[in-house]
């Protein structure tokens, strides 16, 4: 999901008993720092999202450790925000890009391999390239991303190499070769009774 669908994310949202995510709003700070539910960035961003256990265990944490906010904000109508800061406010993207920023600068600091600059986005785009390459059905991830052109999931998130494509080709090799085999196969004379009678 995008990380304006991540914050807008509302206890209600989360439908642990189905492992269901339902987005039909994404949080937003306006220039003038005021805080506004809008709709998603297109019709094809309004989705409910399957959760794999692993998914829905990472919820069930998140809603467990959350701590009750002395009131509960109100934007636009929505409450129950998953994330927030001391003042009960829910937590934007920027808020995440920073927590990314001071979590790779920590590590650098530690480790001799530098990390390179890692941002929600950049996890949202991982994930979708991850899908592509081991062979989600292009309409599936698009519908997972929320994107309303196929050409968005295909053009600009999907960046496949010469290894990716080599390993497609040696597939459908594979494939072509296993259907071969089934054909000669049934040209072989089926088995029957007679085959087994004892001479």
């Amino acid at each position: 999901m995008r990380i304006s669908e991540f914050c807008g994310l509302t206890l209600k949202d989360i439908d642990l008993e189905n492992k269901v995510i339902n987005i039909d709003h994404q949080l937003q700070r306006t220039s003038d720092m005021r805080l506004v539910i809008e709709s998603t960035k297109t019709n094809a961003g309004t989705r409910k999202l399957p959760m794999t256990e692993d998914v829905a265990q990472c919820f069930r944490a998140i809603i467990e450790d959350r701590e009750e906010p002395r009131f509960e904000k109100v934007i636009d109508g929505y409450s129950g925000f998953l994330f927030t800061d001391k003042d009960c406010n829910p937590l934007v993207a920027m808020h995440w890009e920073h927590r990314f920023n001071h979590m790779v600068k920590r590590y650098n600091d530690i480790y001799r391999v530098q990390m390179p600059n890692i941002t929600p986005h950049v996890c949202r785009h991982t994930y979708c390239s991850n899908m592509a390459k081991s062979g989600m059905n292009p309409k599936t991830l698009q519908y997972l991303m929320g994107h309303s052109d196929i050409g968005v999931t295909l053009n600009t998130y999907t960046h496949l190499g010469l290894e990716d494509a080599t390993d497609e080709l040696r597939r459908m090799e594979d494939l072509e070769n296993a259907r071969k085999e089934l054909e000669k196969n049934k040209e072989e004379k089926p088995v029957s009774q007679k085959m087994f009678r004892a001479i």
